[in-house]
Protein backbone atom coordinates (compact mmCIF):
# COMPACT_ATOMS: atom_id res chain seq x y z
CA UNK A 1 0.00 0.00 0.00
CA UNK A 2 1.05 3.53 -0.33
CA UNK A 3 2.50 5.25 2.92
CA UNK A 4 -0.26 5.36 5.14
CA UNK A 5 -0.95 8.93 6.09
CA UNK A 6 -1.04 10.07 9.81
CA UNK A 7 -2.35 13.58 11.08
CA UNK A 8 -1.19 14.43 14.85
CA UNK A 9 -3.47 17.12 15.64
CA UNK A 10 -2.29 19.52 18.41
CA UNK A 11 0.98 21.30 18.51
CA UNK A 12 2.03 21.55 22.14
CA UNK A 13 4.63 19.50 23.87
CA UNK A 14 2.41 15.92 23.90
CA UNK A 15 1.71 16.39 20.11
CA UNK A 16 5.23 17.45 18.94
CA UNK A 17 6.60 14.47 21.10
CA UNK A 18 3.69 12.58 19.61
CA UNK A 19 5.08 12.87 15.77
CA UNK A 20 8.98 12.46 17.01
CA UNK A 21 7.80 9.15 18.09
CA UNK A 22 5.48 8.32 15.35
CA UNK A 23 8.36 9.05 12.81
CA UNK A 24 10.82 7.19 14.71
CA UNK A 25 8.89 4.06 15.05
CA UNK A 26 6.97 4.22 11.58
CA UNK A 27 9.55 5.56 8.74
CA UNK A 28 7.49 4.74 6.10
CA UNK A 29 4.56 6.87 7.05
CA UNK A 30 3.94 10.28 6.42
CA UNK A 31 3.19 12.70 8.98
CA UNK A 32 1.70 15.82 9.71
CA UNK A 33 0.85 18.05 12.50
CA UNK A 34 -2.56 20.01 12.05
CA UNK A 35 -3.13 23.11 14.99
CA UNK A 36 -4.39 26.14 14.97
CA UNK A 37 -1.36 27.73 17.59
CA UNK A 38 2.09 26.60 16.93
CA UNK A 39 4.83 27.73 19.43
CA UNK A 40 5.12 30.52 21.25
CA UNK A 41 0.93 30.52 21.81
CA UNK A 42 0.68 26.95 23.07
CA UNK A 43 -0.14 25.85 26.49
CA UNK A 44 2.97 24.31 27.14
CA UNK A 45 5.14 27.62 25.87
CA UNK A 46 3.47 28.50 29.75
CA UNK A 47 4.76 25.34 31.45
CA UNK A 48 7.13 25.25 33.99
CA UNK A 49 8.66 22.34 32.23
CA UNK A 50 10.29 20.76 35.13
CA UNK A 51 10.25 16.79 35.54
CA UNK A 52 8.45 16.15 38.88
CA UNK A 53 5.35 14.20 38.05
CA UNK A 54 2.02 15.12 38.57
CA UNK A 55 -0.02 11.79 40.05
CA UNK A 56 -3.06 10.13 38.10
CA UNK A 57 -5.31 8.74 40.39
CA UNK A 58 -7.18 6.53 37.36
CA UNK A 59 -3.29 5.21 36.27
CA UNK A 60 -1.75 2.67 37.87
CA UNK A 61 1.63 3.92 39.65
CA UNK A 62 3.81 1.34 37.86
CA UNK A 63 2.72 2.68 34.18
CA UNK A 64 3.26 6.20 35.30
CA UNK A 65 6.62 5.60 37.01
CA UNK A 66 7.65 4.02 33.30
CA UNK A 67 6.22 6.96 31.23
CA UNK A 68 7.91 9.18 33.33
CA UNK A 69 11.29 7.09 33.33
CA UNK A 70 11.53 6.96 29.35
CA UNK A 71 10.93 10.95 29.56
CA UNK A 72 13.66 11.67 31.73
CA UNK A 73 15.95 8.94 29.87
CA UNK A 74 15.00 10.80 26.74
CA UNK A 75 15.49 14.69 28.04
CA UNK A 76 18.61 13.54 30.01
CA UNK A 77 20.77 12.11 26.74
CA UNK A 78 19.26 15.57 25.15
CA UNK A 79 21.05 17.54 28.11
CA UNK A 80 23.99 15.33 27.81
CA UNK A 81 24.59 16.64 24.20
CA UNK A 82 25.79 19.45 22.14
CA UNK A 83 21.99 20.62 21.57
CA UNK A 84 21.06 21.08 25.28
CA UNK A 85 21.31 24.94 25.29
CA UNK A 86 19.35 24.96 21.97
CA UNK A 87 16.64 22.34 23.21
CA UNK A 88 16.69 24.56 26.12
CA UNK A 89 17.35 21.67 28.92
CA UNK A 90 19.44 21.18 31.86
CA UNK A 91 20.33 19.71 34.94
CA UNK A 92 18.41 22.02 38.21
CA UNK A 93 19.21 20.90 41.90
CA UNK A 94 17.17 21.77 44.83
CA UNK A 95 14.43 21.42 47.67
CA UNK A 96 10.82 20.17 47.70
CA UNK A 97 9.67 21.08 51.55
CA UNK A 98 7.26 20.12 53.78
CA UNK A 99 5.56 21.88 56.59
CA UNK A 100 4.30 18.32 57.46
CA UNK A 101 6.95 15.40 57.24
CA UNK A 102 3.86 13.66 54.31
CA UNK A 103 2.80 10.24 54.90
CA UNK A 104 4.39 9.15 51.71
CA UNK A 105 8.34 10.04 52.17
CA UNK A 106 9.40 8.18 49.10
CA UNK A 107 7.49 9.17 45.97
CA UNK A 108 7.12 6.84 43.76
CA UNK A 109 10.10 8.69 41.24
CA UNK A 110 12.63 8.71 43.57
CA UNK A 111 14.92 6.41 42.12
CA UNK A 112 14.55 8.07 38.52
CA UNK A 113 15.67 11.67 39.49
CA UNK A 114 19.02 11.73 40.51
CA UNK A 115 20.11 11.96 44.40
CA UNK A 116 17.53 11.61 45.97
CA UNK A 117 17.73 12.25 49.89
CA UNK A 118 15.95 13.57 52.71
CA UNK A 119 17.33 17.00 53.71
CA UNK A 120 19.63 17.41 56.62
CA UNK A 121 18.44 19.20 59.82
CA UNK A 122 21.31 22.10 58.28
CA UNK A 123 19.88 22.47 55.11
CA UNK A 124 15.99 22.76 56.63
CA UNK A 125 17.37 26.11 58.52
CA UNK A 126 16.88 27.92 55.34
CA UNK A 127 13.17 26.92 55.41
CA UNK A 128 11.88 27.91 59.21
CA UNK A 129 8.49 26.97 58.55
CA UNK A 130 8.95 23.85 56.83
CA UNK A 131 9.79 20.55 58.91
CA UNK A 132 10.79 18.14 56.29
CA UNK A 133 12.42 18.16 53.02
CA UNK A 134 13.56 15.86 50.24
CA UNK A 135 16.76 16.96 48.13
CA UNK A 136 17.85 15.84 44.70
CA UNK A 137 18.38 16.82 40.69
CA UNK A 138 16.07 16.83 38.13
CA UNK A 139 15.37 18.11 34.69
CA UNK A 140 14.06 21.64 33.47
CA UNK A 141 13.07 22.42 30.08
CA UNK A 142 12.78 25.90 29.26
CA UNK A 143 9.75 25.17 27.38
CA UNK A 144 9.55 27.75 24.19
CA UNK A 145 13.36 27.06 22.64
CA UNK A 146 12.28 23.38 23.78
CA UNK A 147 8.83 22.89 21.31
CA UNK A 148 11.27 24.79 18.40
CA UNK A 149 13.91 22.04 18.77
CA UNK A 150 11.08 19.70 18.41
CA UNK A 151 9.32 21.19 15.55
CA UNK A 152 12.85 21.45 13.60
CA UNK A 153 13.67 17.72 14.35
CA UNK A 154 10.32 17.11 13.17
CA UNK A 155 10.46 19.12 9.68
CA UNK A 156 14.15 17.42 9.31
CA UNK A 157 12.45 14.03 9.37
CA UNK A 158 9.72 15.55 6.38
CA UNK A 159 7.17 15.64 8.95
CA UNK A 160 4.81 18.81 7.55
CA UNK A 161 3.19 21.30 9.66
CA UNK A 162 -0.22 23.24 8.74
CA UNK A 163 -1.86 26.11 10.60
CA UNK A 164 -5.42 24.48 10.60
CA UNK A 165 -8.36 24.67 13.09
CA UNK A 166 -9.97 21.03 13.53
CA UNK A 167 -13.49 21.39 14.34
CA UNK A 168 -14.44 17.42 13.82
CA UNK A 169 -11.92 14.47 13.54
CA UNK A 170 -13.94 13.10 10.92
CA UNK A 171 -13.47 15.92 8.69
CA UNK A 172 -9.89 14.58 8.49
CA UNK A 173 -11.00 11.14 7.12
CA UNK A 174 -10.65 11.87 3.49
CA UNK A 175 -7.74 13.16 3.62
CA UNK A 176 -5.38 10.81 6.18
CA UNK A 177 -5.70 6.73 7.37
CA UNK A 178 -5.01 7.93 10.92
CA UNK A 179 -5.58 10.67 13.46
CA UNK A 180 -3.76 11.09 16.85
CA UNK A 181 -5.42 13.63 19.13
CA UNK A 182 -3.10 15.76 21.09
CA UNK A 183 -5.49 18.40 21.33
CA UNK A 184 -5.31 19.21 25.15
CA UNK A 185 -7.62 21.38 26.63
CA UNK A 186 -9.10 21.31 23.01
CA UNK A 187 -10.46 17.85 23.49
CA UNK A 188 -12.91 19.14 25.40
CA UNK A 189 -15.00 20.51 22.47
CA UNK A 190 -13.30 18.68 19.71
CA UNK A 191 -14.24 15.32 21.03
CA UNK A 192 -16.87 16.36 23.47
CA UNK A 193 -15.18 14.84 26.75
CA UNK A 194 -16.69 15.90 29.98
CA UNK A 195 -14.31 14.11 31.91
CA UNK A 196 -11.74 17.09 30.57
CA UNK A 197 -11.90 20.00 32.21
CA UNK A 198 -9.23 22.92 32.92
CA UNK A 199 -6.94 24.06 35.50
CA UNK A 200 -6.06 27.34 34.96
CA UNK A 201 -2.18 28.42 36.08
CA UNK A 202 -0.70 31.31 36.69
CA UNK A 203 3.19 31.97 36.86
CA UNK A 204 5.62 34.62 36.68
CA UNK A 205 8.85 34.51 34.64
CA UNK A 206 11.41 37.14 36.14
CA UNK A 207 14.79 37.54 35.60
CA UNK A 208 16.86 36.70 39.07
CA UNK A 209 19.83 34.66 37.49
CA UNK A 210 21.39 34.79 40.98
CA UNK A 211 18.62 31.80 41.90
CA UNK A 212 20.22 28.74 40.71
CA UNK A 213 18.21 25.85 42.82
CA UNK A 214 14.86 25.07 42.55
CA UNK A 215 12.74 24.92 45.12
CA UNK A 216 8.98 23.36 45.57
CA UNK A 217 6.64 23.52 48.26
CA UNK A 218 5.14 20.17 49.16
CA UNK A 219 1.68 21.21 48.41
CA UNK A 220 2.80 21.89 44.44
CA UNK A 221 1.19 24.74 44.87
CA UNK A 222 4.36 27.08 45.26
CA UNK A 223 7.79 26.59 43.42
CA UNK A 224 10.73 28.56 42.08
CA UNK A 225 12.16 26.67 38.88
CA UNK A 226 14.92 28.60 37.25
CA UNK A 227 15.72 28.43 33.45
CA UNK A 228 18.57 29.09 31.36
CA UNK A 229 17.59 32.70 31.00
CA UNK A 230 14.50 33.70 33.77
CA UNK A 231 13.09 31.41 36.49
CA UNK A 232 9.91 30.43 36.73
CA UNK A 233 7.68 31.72 40.03
CA UNK A 234 4.38 29.44 40.50
CA UNK A 235 1.45 29.68 40.86
CA UNK A 236 -2.12 28.55 40.82
CA UNK A 237 -4.27 25.83 40.77
CA UNK A 238 -8.28 27.61 39.81
CA UNK A 239 -10.15 24.07 38.54
CA UNK A 240 -12.85 24.68 35.83
CA UNK A 241 -11.77 28.35 35.59
CA UNK A 242 -11.59 28.69 31.34
CA UNK A 243 -10.23 32.73 32.34
CA UNK A 244 -6.93 33.27 30.09
CA UNK A 245 -6.72 37.02 31.80
CA UNK A 246 -3.68 37.82 34.29
CA UNK A 247 -5.17 38.79 37.72
CA UNK A 248 -2.83 41.32 39.30
CA UNK A 249 -4.04 39.95 43.18
CA UNK A 250 -2.75 36.73 42.08
CA UNK A 251 0.92 38.00 40.62
CA UNK A 252 1.14 39.44 43.92
CA UNK A 253 0.43 36.29 45.89
CA UNK A 254 2.65 34.24 43.83
CA UNK A 255 5.50 36.88 44.45
CA UNK A 256 4.80 36.94 47.94
CA UNK A 257 4.54 33.28 48.38
CA UNK A 258 7.79 32.87 46.47
CA UNK A 259 9.56 35.41 48.46
CA UNK A 260 8.49 33.66 51.55
CA UNK A 261 10.15 30.62 50.55
CA UNK A 262 13.44 32.41 48.49
CA UNK A 263 13.75 36.05 50.38
CA UNK A 264 17.02 36.81 47.35
CA UNK A 265 13.79 36.63 44.47
CA UNK A 266 13.13 40.35 46.24
CA UNK A 267 15.73 41.67 44.04
CA UNK A 268 13.63 40.27 40.52
CA UNK A 269 13.27 42.57 37.78
CA UNK A 270 11.06 42.59 34.26
CA UNK A 271 8.36 40.44 35.62
CA UNK A 272 6.25 38.78 32.75
CA UNK A 273 2.66 37.31 33.94
CA UNK A 274 1.68 33.99 31.98
CA UNK A 275 -1.39 32.59 32.16
CA UNK A 276 -2.14 28.64 31.00
CA UNK A 277 -4.94 26.00 30.92
CA UNK A 278 -4.31 22.79 31.83
CA UNK A 279 -6.27 19.77 30.30
CA UNK A 280 -6.65 17.83 33.48
CA UNK A 281 -8.40 14.45 33.44
CA UNK A 282 -8.37 11.81 36.40
CA UNK A 283 -6.27 9.69 33.93
CA UNK A 284 -4.27 10.40 30.86
CA UNK A 285 -6.65 9.34 27.45
CA UNK A 286 -4.46 7.27 25.94
CA UNK A 287 -6.12 5.04 23.57
CA UNK A 288 -7.79 3.56 20.01
CA UNK A 289 -11.05 4.14 19.10
CA UNK A 290 -12.25 3.62 15.39
CA UNK A 291 -14.86 6.07 14.01
CA UNK A 292 -17.64 4.55 12.05
CA UNK A 293 -20.24 6.56 9.78
CA UNK A 294 -22.07 5.28 6.54
CA UNK A 295 -20.10 2.11 7.16
CA UNK A 296 -16.54 3.83 6.41
CA UNK A 297 -13.75 3.53 9.22
CA UNK A 298 -11.58 5.95 10.69
CA UNK A 299 -8.62 5.24 12.86
CA UNK A 300 -8.43 7.30 16.10
CA UNK A 301 -5.64 7.20 18.89
CA UNK A 302 -6.10 10.06 21.79
CA UNK A 303 -3.56 11.41 24.19
CA UNK A 304 -4.78 14.20 26.13
CA UNK A 305 -5.43 14.99 29.30
CA UNK A 306 -2.06 14.98 30.95
CA UNK A 307 -2.65 17.88 33.05
CA UNK A 308 0.10 19.63 34.96
CA UNK A 309 2.41 16.43 34.63
CA UNK A 310 3.15 17.09 30.63
CA UNK A 311 6.61 17.91 30.21
CA UNK A 312 6.94 14.70 33.08
CA UNK A 313 5.65 12.16 30.56
CA UNK A 314 5.70 13.56 27.42
CA UNK A 315 8.03 11.20 25.76
CA UNK A 316 6.51 7.89 27.47
CA UNK A 317 2.90 8.54 26.49
CA UNK A 318 4.43 9.80 23.49
CA UNK A 319 5.68 6.17 22.57
CA UNK A 320 2.91 4.45 23.56
CA UNK A 321 0.85 6.56 21.26
CA UNK A 322 3.20 6.10 18.45
CA UNK A 323 2.82 2.40 18.92
CA UNK A 324 -1.49 2.10 19.33
CA UNK A 325 -0.77 4.06 15.81
CA UNK A 326 1.46 1.63 14.36
CA UNK A 327 -1.81 -1.23 15.75
CA UNK A 328 -4.17 0.75 13.65
CA UNK A 329 -1.72 1.25 10.44
CA UNK A 330 -1.81 -3.08 10.67
CA UNK A 331 -5.27 -3.01 11.00
CA UNK A 332 -5.50 -1.10 7.39
CA UNK A 333 -6.94 -2.07 4.31
CA UNK A 334 -3.84 -3.46 2.20
CA UNK A 335 -1.75 -4.00 4.54
CA UNK A 336 0.39 -6.35 5.93
CA UNK A 337 -0.08 -7.76 9.55
CA UNK A 338 3.84 -8.99 9.55
CA UNK A 339 5.05 -5.01 8.03
CA UNK A 340 7.58 -4.12 10.92
CA UNK A 341 6.09 -1.28 12.69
Amino acid sequence: MAAPKVAVVGAGVIGLSTALCITETCPSCSVTVLSDQFSPNTTSDVAAGMLIPHTYPGTPIHVQKQWFKETFTFLFAISNSPEASEAGIHLVSGWQVFKNTPKEELPFWSDVVLGFRPMSEAELQKFPEHRFGQTFTTLKCDCPPYLLWLEKRLKAAGVQMHTRKVADLWDLHSEYNVVVNCAGIGAHQLVGDEKLFPVRGQVLKVHAPWVKNFIRDGDGLTYIYPGIHRVTLGGTREKGSWSLSPDPGTTKDIFDRCCSLEPALRGARDIEVKVGLRPSRRCVRLQREVLSRGGVKFPVVHNYGHGAGGFSVQRGTAKEAARLVGECIATLPGSSSRAKL
